[in-house]
């Protein structure tokens, strides 16, 4: 029996449905489709409503707090990736400005230090006699720590920059002269043997010799006519088609199709000079002597190095006293001196190394800067 008390509600016409109190219909005298009617209804109807209203507002506020995590953290991203890039053009303008001031100073200074070399080739040029490698300008200088002669407190140079710096002069004719080989439009034949004699003790052919020759002739500007004496005989040259560039160095020699092991062993042995200029017995090696005297072995050129140790030559006449064999005209193109030096400095500031080579002139006191060239490498000693 159940325990909801049964109440009969009859409708006009007789018949209607059976309700249980507790909102139940009866199975017995249910009318099907009837709707059902509780107490309360509408109330609970309500509340239902607004259950599904708070459960709609949860959600929809939970969507918009990650909505809006996502956004903050999107910003967070996007703020910290400017910032980044900032910082980071910030540091390398800072280290390009930094780069700038080491090189415009290294160029400072190896300029000074161009100027004191001029200063001493003058000073050389003032005493007069020959050129020889015991005076003062053919001492190298060691690579010495800059601030230690710069700074005003000899004891205080804890802050000053640890800069190195060192170089050297050398006679620029203690090579052979690529200039010597071309007159005008023409190729001597007696520098041209010299050459191939170089070519010959250095270990490369003779071909190579005459390809610089035919290079520099052909590279040389036209000389107008009648302008050299001793050409004026000499069969006129057929012009290049396409010339190649005139070479400033020995390095550019591979404009002429020279390969590289041929510069490589040839390079400490030439010199490319504005004009002509012949070999100085004093400070030449044995190699350049063999190609400057015509017969000359490298016995007796090694006798000859020697003997300038002890006492520097003086004259041609002390070379031809110690190679008697030899006729007088092989000693016609030497010399005792030179007005032509290279210069090198070399500056280390940290692990950036700056080298500069410069060929200057000595015209009486006056010392001329003819060529200068900058490298700039990393150190490679300490590494």
């Amino acid at each position: 029996m159940s325990p909801h008390r049964i109440r009969n509600n009859i409708g006009p016409d007789g018949a209607g449905p059976s309700l249980l109190e507790g909102g139940e219909r009866s199975g017995v005298g249910a009318i099907p489709g009837a709707p059902l009617r509780s107490k309360g209804g509408e109330r609970s109807g309500e509340g239902a409503i607004l259950c599904r209203e708070a459960a709609s507002s949860a959600r929809l506020f939970r969507g918009e707090e990650g909505a809006a995590l996502l956004t903050a953290m999107i910003i967070v991203a996007l703020v910290a990736t400017l910032a980044g890039a900032m910082v980071w053009q910030q540091w390398r303008a800072i280290q390009v400005e930094a780069a700038e001031r080491a090189r415009t100073q290294s160029a400072w200074i190896l300029s000074g230090a161009l100027d004191w070399a001029r200063l001493i080739l003058r000073e050389d040029a003032r005493n007069g006699g020959v050129d020889h490698l015991g005076e003062p300008w053919a001492v190298p200088l060691a690579e010495a720590r800059l601030s230690t002669f710069l700074a005003a407190d000899k004891d205080n140079t804890d802050d000053a920059p640890d800069a190195f710096l060192s170089g050297a002069i050398t006679d620029a004719l203690a090579h052979y002269n690529l200039a010597n080989v071309v007159t005008g439009n023409h190729i001597d034949p007696v520098e041209l043997a010299a050459l191939q004699r170089l070519c010959e003790t250095v270990g490369v052919s003779a071909d190579v010799a005459t390809r610089i020759a035919a290079g520099l002739r052909d590279a040389a500007p036209p000389q107008p006519a009648g302008a050299a004496a001793s050409a004026a005989s000499a069969p006129e040259p057929a012009a290049a088609v396409d010339p190649p560039l005139m070479p400033r160095s020995v390095r550019q020699l591979a404009w002429l199709g020279v390969d590289a092991e041929s510069l490589r062993l040839l390079e400490p042995y030439l010199v490319l000079l504005p004009e002509k200029a012949w070999v100085n017995v004093n400070t030449a090696p044995r190699e350049v002597l063999v190609a400057a005297i015509p017969n000359l072995d490298l016995a007796t050129a090694e006798r000859i190095v020697q003997s300038r140790q002890r006492s520097p030559m003086r004259s041609i006449a002390d070379v031809q006293a110690l190679a008697p064999g030899l006729p007088a005209t092989s000693f016609e193109r030497l010399a005792v001196g030179s007005n032509f030096f290279e210069v090198r400095g070399r500056l280390r500031l940290g692990d950036v190394v700056l080298e500069q080579r410069s060929l200057v002139q000595r015209r009486g006191l006056d010392v001329v800067v003819l060529q200068r060239d900058r490298v700039s490498a990393r150190d490679q000693a300490g590494s």
